[in-house]
């Protein structure tokens, strides 16, 4: 199913994202989780893919089985940092033979191995999305920093940069993880005026563990509210009560933007079905009035 008919409309949706294992030797236990979160039957699931494409066959096994499963609609992620426009054919070649119709394109940060100058034919993900696109058969979404993107001269430019995704076919984009409904809100009113009119999706990261702070911190340099920050200085050395509390603060932001109009939350479970159904659990009478 493409998602395009799924979130243009006003039914509440609930979304994870789920991430493939990086060595076959721990695909088993990874694609179980990443099935014990499908068992919750979210509206769709997204599956990530490794830097450079390292994952690219455990992300297509992944989605494809979720889809077979569990009838879950799956988003497969598709970078194009390093490649050329023949490797980007003929991984959509394989995802349209394994039934993915969702592409989430994006252009991918330089992996570790991958030496001096990553760019090829792409540099940009646009360039990607206008493949995408020519190619044909897939509904294709794209990403978004509230906070700007940190390649980005500043937030002016990248709503531009993000106009030029959206132009060149991108049909629903997905923000990064924010901590502060108020980041949202500023970032999808400036992309309003700036006429992107496509749906944009907020990204929910419910941080359940103190490390993942400066994990979140170091990946997408966002800004951590001190209202967040002092629940993680209380509960973070206590492992269940931490889980507890990160759980509770994802969902008052989901039903911080439902009360804002907001119809569609995507959330990064980790791979974690316990903080997904916390979240399903928490918001249960809620999805009810949808």
């Amino acid at each position: 199913m493409k998602l395009n008919t799924v979130i243009e409309n006003e039914k509440l949706t609930i979304s994870f994202e789920v991430f493939p294992p990086k060595t076959d030797a721990d695909f088993e236990s990874v694609r179980q989780a990443a099935y014990d979160v499908a068992a919750l039957h979210p509206d769709y699931m997204s599956v990530t893919y490794g830097a450079g494409g390292s994952t690219s066959g455990h992300t297509l096994a992944i989605a494809q089985g979720i889809q077979k499963e569990y009838e879950v609609p799956t988003i497969a992620h598709l970078t194009c940092v390093g490649a050329t426009k023949q490797s980007i054919h003929n991984a959509l070649c394989e995802m349209k033979q394994a039934g993915v119709e969702n592409i989430l394109a994006l252009r991918g940060d330089r992996p570790a191995w991958m030496e001096q100058e990553p760019f090829t034919d792409y540099h940009y993900a646009s360039e990607l999305v206008e493949t995408i696109r020519e190619f044909g058969g897939f509904c294709v979404g794209g990403a978004c920093y509230p906070e700007g993107h940190p390649d980005a001269g500043n937030k002016r430019e990248d709503i531009q940069n993000l106009k030029k995704k959206v132009d060149a076919g991108c049909e629903f984009l997905t923000t990064q993880m924010f901590f502060d409904n108020n980041i949202f809100y500023n970032f999808l009113y400036h992309a309003r005026e700036a006429g992107i009119q496509v749906p944009i999706i907020p990204g929910i990261m419910p941080i359940t563990r103190k490390t993942q702070v400066k994990n979140a911190v170091k990946l997408s340099g966002c800004h951590m509210p001190e209202r967040f920050i002092n629940i993680v200085d209380h509960f973070g050395s206590d492992k269940a009560a931490m889980q507890q509390a990160g759980i509770i603060y994802a969902t008052d932001q989901i039903i911080d933007l439902l009360a804002n109009g907001i119809t569609h939350i995507h959330v990064y479970s980790m791979n974690n079905a316990d903080v997904a159904r916390g979240i399903l659990n928490n918001l249960a009478e809620i999805r009810k009035a949808y």
